[in-house]
This record gives C-alpha cells, structure tokens and sequence, in this order.
C-alpha cells in the first residue's frame, strides 16, 4: 500500500519532496563503488531541484573531482510556480548577488553550473558554482531545459511524484542514462514495467521500499504519524518519511548481480516457516504458473513460471531470472490462461464477500481456496534462467 503522505501528495500535487544527503550518498557510493570512472568526464543534470540548498546539488560539487565529471548542471524551478510560493524568500546567497533581480527571482527559474576552480583555492567544489536566471520558469518540458538534457549524459534528481511517469518519458526520449528517485508503485505503471522487463532501467542499490525521510516546505501537511516516525529516525521540524520509495536508474551496480541464495521447492515447504502449514504452492486459475507470496519462498528447482511479489526486484539479478510479464488487466504479455466474464466476477464477489458487488478478477493473479475465488497482491511473473 502506497504510504499516506504520497496518496495526499499526489491528489494536491505537493510533490516538493526533499532527498538527505546521506540517502544520497549511499546510493551513488554503490556506482562509484562498481565502476569508480563512471561519472569520469560525464555532463551531469541535476534538474527539478533548487541549487542553493539542495543535497543533490551540494553532494556533486563537493565530489566533482573526485569523480571527475566534466560539467555539472542544476536547475530550478521558478518560485511563482510552486505550491509554496507564498512562503517564498529571496536567499541572501541570491540576494547578494550582481545578477539579481527582484521580478526575476519569483518567475524566473535558475540555472547553476559548475566546470572550474573559479575561487581559485586550488579546489572544484561548491563555492565554484556560478548560476544566472533561466529565460522561463524551469520547467522540464520547456525547450530551454530540454536543451540541457541533450546536452547532459546522465540525469539525476527526485523528480515531482505526480510527474514521474511524464518526467521518465522525458528522459528516455533524449536517450540519457538516469538516477531518480519515485514511487515503488510506479514498477507497475505500463510506462515503466518494460523498461524493467527489458533490462533498460532497474532498482538502484539502496532503501527501496523502506523508510526514506524528506524535507518539506514549511508549513506542508505531514500526516503526525509519518512526522514521527521521522523525528525518532533523528529528522525533528519540517520532515516526513516516506515508506514506500526507491531509486530507478540505468547505471550499473554489484547487488544487481548477486543471486539469490534458495531452497528448493520441497525443502521451502518443509522449513520455511512463511509457508507453515502448506503442502504446495498454489497455482493460478488465470495464468500458468504458481504463486509465490515471498521472495525468500522462490524455489530453486521448479522450471516453470512464477508469480511473485513487486520488491522482489531489489533483489532481482538478470544472471539468475528472467522477467517474462505481470499480472494485469489488460493481458499486454499474452500470458492469461483465462479471462473471466463480468458474470464470473460477480458470483465470486458474492462467494467471497457474501454480498453483491464485483470482483475484478481479471486485474491479477487468481488462486482458488476452498471453491473460492480470491485475488493475490500484484505479482510480477519470472523464471529462472537455469533452475536447480
């Protein structure tokens, strides 16, 4: 289930949601740590962002030599045509600047860079970013800031939530390589699951569909409980926690390629104890393969194919699986053994709910307990590439 604070996020389109530092780094320390040359001579994006404070922006330039990119962009979105615009503040860093300009600063968005030691310290590094107003607001689907992602090699931000879906195609449109932050739910939108299903996009390597904590504006709607249990993670004042994120990127790192350790089938029946009291694993009515409700529950030795649970992809290596669909309405990957009729959907949500209604059986996998009908969560089909 999706978490509180994104579902309010989505229907306000409040989507200014801001990445710890620490978040950041643990995620792009495991690229670093795969390929050290992987950012070497690269133009980095960091769109969608504010440049004066943001981590994205901060942790870059703080390693630009270290990594050494060729050329870092960050852009920002016009104050005007934010949410929080009535909060707004001129930043005394903007204020102090020459360039600034009072009607410029609420319409305009910004564009900061950095490609030299301009403080002359010996050092590339933050104080070295230069920045200039944009000519329109910042937005992403403009063409001035389109002409930064061609000009960019790799993209790398916490896009608005609600955009995800359009800020992705924006993204494969210009062919760029990608870090980015979104919902976990989004592995199940029919713009980003073959993406995934093709090897063209994957789970970055860290905190997916735990806990990450944000910023906020001040003065945004944080549900109490999310406010909590962000201060007793050490995040006091304008913060939430989001328990349902995780990082997408086309950039490789080593947890992708390490296989998952399994039982077999019978020895996962025996011992395991998330399947105590089964005798086997359920098999679909709809599709041809079993259900599988856990990713430690996937058996080593059954060839055929299986139903199992979205987040397995953090754990997904393309040596050792292969994704062959999902379960979904709309059988976009011919792999429905049955489609049922509305009169069928109907009859088993009586059976099962004991009142009239209709059950959408043919939105997901569909096993049969006891003569009923029932619905598991949403499963990603796979198999193994050569089973045990």
């Amino acid at each position: 289930m999706a978490n509180s604070n994104l579902t309010k996020a989505k229907n306000a389109k409040n989507d200014e949601f801001y990445t710890q530092y620490h978040d950041i780094e643990k995620e792009i320390n495991a690229y670093i740590d795969f390929d050290p040359d992987v950012f070497r001579d690269k133009t980095i994006l960091l769109p969608c962002d504010d440049p004066e404070w943001s981590n994205f922006t901060k942790y870059f330039s703080q390693n630009f030599e270290r990594f050494g990119i060729k050329k870092l962009i960050s852009t920002s979105y016009a104050a005007d045509s934010k949410l929080h615009k009535a909060g707004y503040q001129v930043t005394l860093f903007e204020e102090s600047a020459p360039q600034f300009d009072e009607i410029k600063s609420r319409k305009n968005g910004k564009i900061f860079t950095l490609t030299r030691d301009r403080s002359g310290d010996g050092i590339i590094d933050v104080n070295d970013l230069e920045w200039e107003y944009l000519q329109g607001d910042g937005d992403f689907n403009s063409k001035e800031v389109k002409k930064l992602r061609d000009e960019a090699d790799i993209i790398i931000t916490n896009p608005p939530f609600s955009l995800f879906r359009d800020f992705l195609g924006w993204i494969i449109e210009g062919g760029k390589q990608f870090v980015i932050i979104g919902n976990m739910n989004a592995i199940t939108y029919k713009e980003v699951f073959p993406l995934i299903k093709e090897n063209k996009m994957w789970l970055g390597a860290t905190g997916n569909g735990n806990d990450m904590v944000f910023a906020v504006p001040k003065g945004t709607e944080v549900d109490e409980k999310d406010k909590q249990k962000a201060a007793r993670m050490g995040y006091v004042g304008d913060y939430t926690r989001l328990g349902n994120s995780c990082w997408f990127t086309t950039i490789d790192h080593g947890r992708r390629h390490q296989p998952l350790a399994l039982m077999t089938m019978a020895d996962n029946l025996r011992f395991n104890k998330k399947l105590k009291g089964k005798d086997r694993y359920d098999r679909y009515d709809n599709y041809d393969a079993i259900e599988v409700p856990f990713t430690d529950s996937i058996p080593s030795d059954f060839e055929g194919v299986m139903g199992v649970p979205i987040s397995f992809l953090d754990k997904y290596s393309p040596e050792q699986f292969v994704i062959v669909g999902m379960c979904e309405n709309e059988n976009l990957y011919h792999l429905k053994s049955r489609v049922y009729t509305t009169q069928e959907c109907k009859q088993a949500y009586v059976s099962k709910f004991g009142k009239k209604g209709t059950y959408d059986l043919n939105a997901s996998g569909v096993v049969i307990r006891e003569g009923i009908y029932e619905k598991v969560y949403q499963r990603i089909l796979i198999k193994h590439k050569n089973p045990a």
